[in-house]
């Protein structure tokens, strides 16, 4: 399957300016420059989005002096634009993260010094020809530059903006900052996640960002929503995106657990609160994913392992049954399934029409035949030469996957194209914010 093409691109023309940085954010605009949006992300010259120096693992070295330096002080960029400029020039080795390829493919970057109020009168300039802008400063933080939506607003009443922040624009937290980390054990979900404690165990969290994920899904479907009734309406609209609000929010059925019984459900590292068996299970030479989901798979399981009668016992005959007598079915079919090899279960599962599955590490799970007929990974051209190996969008629509082709971008790389393109500037004039430090 091949990556987008202009005329499929359902959100080709609309304008996104992305003012984010690190997961939450750019995982976001990364979706709707998939779908076709154009994307201008703007960066802190020498510095850019924090991710691009969270590595290594690293693409490759770039050694072209355009895309070098560390010259900003701080998240609202306290540097001079002298500073950055020297800095850059200086032929600093630059180099870019695997984290920050991760999350901003199909877009392309600007480099601009928020601290100058040349830089701010130029981010307000675009901000005022895009259909969408997305940010995450704290609370409060760009309004001092008059890039905050009640500022923009005003001049683009039709104007659709996304807030990120940790816990929201009010409320007891909002000054607070958050990190993926800190939101999971605060939302809950680390209390749900690894061994129970009588097993030695301790609160985990997952092992990708995964709020930050989904509040990035979350903000991007609340985007479509407000561009939908702008379409209808003319009127555009703020979103106040929280981590906290979107952590407690995909807690699904153990929040409803909790709150239709009172009780405060546990963690049970592999097994599920309301289904059995729905669990990992040891083979003799390694583990298997089990996750019988009704009554007929389980009576299959019980045949599959040469134990029909447990099918119509009372003690396991329901899902309800099963999980009143969670212990002993786990004991008698982790007994049962200890005895053999892991594919040779899976074979034997898989003939039976029960769910199963293995537990793979990432190369198996590249090398898995079904993700490299679903086109999951793509090589992605840099503008220095080198490739990327990029995870494809998982959207297919019309049989076509929703990937851009643009590569993720190198610092400030098209500073100058964007400029000319979105505010028609001249040669002059981009020299001329050059000189006051706007852009280098």
């Amino acid at each position: 399957m091949s990556a987008t093409s202009e005329v499929t691109q359902p959100l080709a023309g609309l304008k996104v300016l992305d003012l984010s940085r690190v997961l939450a954010g750019p995982w976001c605009t990364q979706q709707l420059a998939d779908l076709g949006a154009e994307v201008i992300k703007i960066e802190r010259p020498g510095r850019g989005d924090d991710t691009r120096a969270w590595g290594p693992p690293w693409l490759e070295d770039v050694s072209t002096g355009a895309n070098k330096g560390d010259a900003t002080e701080s998240d609202t960029g306290t540097g001079s634009g002298a500073k950055v400029r020297d800095a850059m020039e200086s032929g600093a080795e630059r180099k870019d993260s695997a984290y920050f390829l991760s999350a901003n493919r199909g877009k392309r970057s600007v480099a601009i010094d928020l601290s100058t109020q040349a830089g701010q009168d130029l981010v307000r300039q675009l901000a005022l020809k895009a259909d969408v802008v997305i940010e995450n400063f704290k609370v409060g933080g760009l309004a001092a530059y008059g890039l905050d939506y009640a500022s923009l607003q005003s001049l683009k009443p039709d104007l659709i903006y996304c807030s990120i922040t940790g816990f929201g624009q009010d409320g007891p937290y909002a000054g607070r900052a958050g990190y993926d980390f800190l939101i999971q054990g605060m939302g809950g979900l680390m209390s749900l996640t690894g061994e129970p404690d009588d097993c030695g165990g301790q609160p985990m969290k997952t092992g990708v960002a995964i709020t930050d994920i989904f509040t990035g899904l979350y903000a991007a479907n609340a985007i479509l929503a407000a561009l939908r009734r702008r379409d209808a309406t003319g009127e555009g609209g703020y979103i106040d995106m929280a981590l906290l609000d979107v952590q407690v929010g995909v807690l699904a059925n153990q929040a409803l657990n909790y709150l239709t019984s009172g009780q405060t459900p546990q963690r049970m590292g592999n097994a599920h609160p309301n289904i059995v068996p729905y669990q990992a299970f040891a083979a003799s030479d390694g583990h298997l994913i089990v996750t019988v989901g009704n009554d007929s798979q389980f009576r299959r399981l019980c045949e599959a392992l040469g134990e029909a009668e447990w099918g119509i016992d009372s003690r396991f005959a329901t899902n309800a049954q099963r999980v009143a007598h969670r212990e002993c079915l786990v004991d008698l079919l982790s007994e049962r399934l200890i005895a053999r090899p892991r594919d040779e279960w899976l074979g034997l599962l898989e003939a039976h029409g029960v769910p199963c599955g293995p537990i793979n590490t990432l190369d198996q799970v590249f090398e898995d035949p079904q993700v490299r007929h679903r086109g999951m990974t793509v090589e992605s051209p840099m503008a220095d030469g080198h490739r990327a190996r990029l995870v494809a969008n998982p959207i297919t629509l019309d049989g076509q996957r929703m990937t851009s082709e643009r590569s993720p971008p190198r610092l400030g790389e098209h500073t100058q194209q964007v400029l000319q393109e979105w505010l028609a500037l001249d040669g002059e004039a981009i020299v001329d914010l050059r000189r006051h430090g706007a852009i280098v």
